[in-house]
């Protein structure tokens, strides 16, 4: 629920593709198949790293320009830089927004109201 209601705050500010990349690198970094990370490595960079993909994350040149040069031999670990980066802009920025917000507000209320009919069924 917390997740799902971070995203809509996000779709709200225009700036859900951060968590969606954070997700595809955590997927991507699970993939076995060698044959499978050269495919979802491609994925990931058109999707939100290559210029004006159209979920294009903000990112440093240097960064981009490490992913772009390594992307035809793609390891597991060629998007933590960028990974990195999205975190820290989340933590730092949407996140405590995110906290103030009127979602996080009614996510807090629903799991409190839920909390209470569950442990004291008597009220």
């Amino acid at each position: 629920d917390g997740l799902a209601a971070f995203r809509t705050f996000l779709k709200s500010e225009f700036s859900e593709e951060n968590v969606e990349f954070w997700l595809a690198c955590e997927d991507f970094k699970k993939t076995k198949s060698s044959t499978k990370i050269a495919s979802k490595a491609q994925k990931i960079y058109s999707d939100f790293i290559q210029a004006d993909a159209p979920k294009e994350i903000n990112i440093d040149f240097h960064t981009k320009n490490d992913i772009s040069q390594n992307i035809s031999e793609p390891t597991l670990s060629c998007f933590d830089n960028a990974q990195r980066l999205i975190y820290s802009l989340m933590a730092k920025d949407s996140f405590p927004r995110f906290l103030r917000s009127e979602v996080y507000k009614e996510l807090v209320k629903k799991h409190q109201d839920r909390n209470q009919k569950r442990w004291l069924p008597f009220l």
